[in-house]
């Protein structure tokens, strides 16, 4: 039965030709500032100017796996892959059929207010600053002498962020202390919840501007924001390695990681402008090595040909 009725819906949805004619994307506060430029560019070529929302990567998916029809959103940035039980949660909902669109890289950046030194941190250290299972300092010189002698205090993304994901994954689980890995894995990802620190929303301007205000605080961010807020923070070094457009395309910055977005291919034909929209998104003038992209920090992919696969 409930086969039947999504059956039905899309070809009600499929019957309404241009019901809706402006492609909406949601998702990721990261990809954000890229897909904003490229639906600005794709607004003068006789489409209309999408509509990109930013609620981070996890709310972005949800939303994007209700359902098919109008009512839904046709595309979602993301900057994780998507999850196995969010592919489930599509097709409970009818969405079945979805591409996957690798449009870059990224990195992650460890920063602070511009007049602070740069401090080298390993992966280890920013776990024990970090951790519910670490040994909880208060102050990062209690981690180590050579680190600075005041509170830990550090603002991250919440647990729906890609970058939070991300964050989890390079940082968290790899710098876990061999214990804690060995008793729980699962255990390596907990934050401290004492006030060290401080969960914030999808809005990274408020990050910056906090950071301003408070100079002893911490922040992470995408490379690309970084970018464009260089005359504001300072971005630390990790292991040894300051985040730069070369350390992550070839891997050696520790913090690195792949950057999508996933097309509902059930709208295609029926939103107009959907398979231009990620020709334009994927052409070599935007994601290419001299595209308009790269100026905003993308990362360009080394194979841009195997972009687009189909999500199974």
């Amino acid at each position: 039965m409930k086969k039947l009725l999504i059956a039905i819906s899309l070809v009600l949805f499929a019957t309404v030709s241009h019901a809706r004619d402006q492609i909406s994307i949601t998702g990721s506060s990261t990809v954000y500032p890229f897909s904003t430029v490229v639906a600005e560019r794709f607004g003068e070529t006789g489409f209309k100017t999408p509509v990109v929302e930013s609620t981070g990567t996890g709310g972005g998916i949800k939303i994007f796996c209700k359902g098919v029809g109008t009512n839904h959103p046709d595309i979602t940035n993301a900057s994780r892959k998507i999850k196995d039980k969010e592919i489930a949660l599509c097709k409970s909902n009818g969405v079945t059929d979805i591409d996957q669109v690798i449009v870059g890289l990224d990195g992650i950046a460890f920063v602070q207010n511009g007049e602070q030194p740069i401090v080298n941190f390993t992966l280890n250290q920013i776990w024990q600053a970090m951790a519910a299972k670490g040994p909880l300092p208060n102050k990062w010189s209690d981690i180590d002498p050579s680190l600075p002698d005041y509170e830990i205090s550090i603002m991250v993304p919440p647990p729906t962020s890609g970058t939070r994901d991300a964050w989890n994954s390079l940082v968290m689980n790899k710098g876990c202390a061999k214990e804690v890995k060995e008793a729980n894995k699962k255990d390596c990802s907990l934050m401290r919840e004492d006030g060290a620190v401080i969960e914030v929303g999808e809005n990274d301007t408020l990050i910056v501007q906090k950071l301003q205000s408070e100079d002893q605080k911490f922040g992470i961010f995408g490379y690309s924001y970084y970018l464009n807020n260089k005359d504001k923070t300072i971005a630390h070094k990790i292991e040894g390695k300051k985040i730069s457009l070369e350390g992550i395309q070839d891997g050696s910055y520790p913090i690195s990681r792949p950057l999508y977005f996933y097309v509902k291919r059930q709208h295609v034909g029926v939103i107009p402008g959907i398979d231009e929209f990620v020709k334009a998104f994927t052409h070599k003038r935007a994601i290419g090595p001299r595209g308009y992209l790269t100026s905003l920090g993308l990362i360009p992919l080394a194979n841009p040909e195997k972009a687009v696969t189909s999500v199974k």
